[in-house]
């Protein structure tokens, strides 16, 4: 079997790693040789986080990279924040260390599915959240991230129609927010969808002092608990802001790597999920691992490709999205 094609069946290619080798040190080495950044979302292991060049959002992730002169991208991440990457530095190399790092939220909204859906709405703008596919954002009028998709709605004439995808719970949000009736598509992310209200509300009684802090991706009943709902980044300036040292965390736990290196002396709990294993880590984020990555950089495979045309009709509603935010100051 060739490398492209055990890439193929496995989403990244095995061989022997000396188990004295230190990877931090070989991935540094390999960084300067290739002029590479590592981009490492927040949901990924601490081991990731801490060898990253860049740490963040996906979309934030991406812009810094595409401000940077590396030939190489490494996003340590899932599919949909690579091909983003890709989108906004079409000249670079962008590599994903397992191929088959997806995600549920964009797994859910097939574009041909989508096309069908938004056809029924033709004089609807559509508004899609930055976590789904290139050729969805092809299909799209504007893209919006947690932390500005209420304000890129009501940025919009009061009797703008709008489809709103593909995460029903931030759709639900932003309509609530907005008071806007928004024609929503049913998708989810199933790591923020599996949170427990009855589990939560236990927790709180343990701990009568911690704050509840939200990613607007979780189901309603989790919102309306919660004291402060916002994007991963803002959940991480919001815990720093605060007084308060006890914070239960209604996101993926990747996140508390960071909040707990910014603010050692504060108590960060992972909000429990409504399952038997207790378990509430992204699959897909976590297939990601340091000798994957290692691999990933020292054979530059597997690589993000995405069609050209598509990266010019993904690329509009992002620059829309841009110059909205900076009308708006965010």
């Amino acid at each position: 079997m060739d490398i492209f094609e055990e890439i193929k069946l496995k989403g990244y290619a095995e061989e022997f790693i000396d188990p004295t080798l230190d990877l931090f040190d070989e991935i540094e080495k390999l960084k300067k040789e290739k002029n590479a950044v590592i981009l490492a979302h927040y949901y990924q292991d601490a081991d990731i986080q801490d060898i990253a060049d860049y740490i963040g959002d996906s979309l934030g992730l991406s812009q810094q990279a595409a401000k940077t002169d590396a030939d190489i991208i490494v996003f340590a991440g899932v599919h949909f924040m690579a091909e983003t990457a890709k989108i906004l530095s079409p000249t670079k190399k962008v590599l994903l260390p397992d191929i088959k790092a997806g995600c549920s939220l964009a797994d859910s909204c097939p574009p041909h599915l989508f096309k069908k859906f938004k056809e029924q709405y033709p004089d609807h703008l559509v508004i899609t959240y930055v976590n789904c596919t290139a050729e969805l954002k092809a299909l799209s009028d504007i893209v919006c991230t947690s932390s500005n998709a209420v304000q890129i709605v009501e940025s919009l004439p009061a009797d703008q129609k709008i489809i709103f995808g593909p995460d029903k719970n931030l759709g639900a949000y932003v309509a609530k927010k907005t008071g806007r009736d928004l024609v929503l598509w049913n998708g989810a992310c199933m790591v923020h969808e599996i949170f427990s209200r009855e589990k939560i509300t236990r927790l709180k009684e343990r701990y009568p002092n911690a704050k509840l802090l939200a990613h607007p991706e979780c189901e309603e009943v989790i919102l309306q608990m919660a004291d402060y709902i916002g994007s991963t980044t803002g959940i991480l300036k919001y815990a720093t802001g605060r007084p308060e040292k006890e914070f239960i965390v209604a996101t993926e736990p990747g996140i508390i790597h960071q909040m707990q290196k910014d603010n050692p002396d504060k108590v960060f709990i992972p909000a429990p999920p409504n399952n038997n294993c207790a378990c509430n880590d992204c699959p897909h984020m976590k297939r990601n691992t340091l000798e994957k990555l290692y691999l990933c950089l020292k054979n530059e495979l597997p690589e993000i490709e995405v069609p050209a045309d598509i990266i010019v009709r993904a690329v509009k509603p992002i620059e829309r999205m841009l110059e909205i935010s900076a009308q708006l100051g965010l």
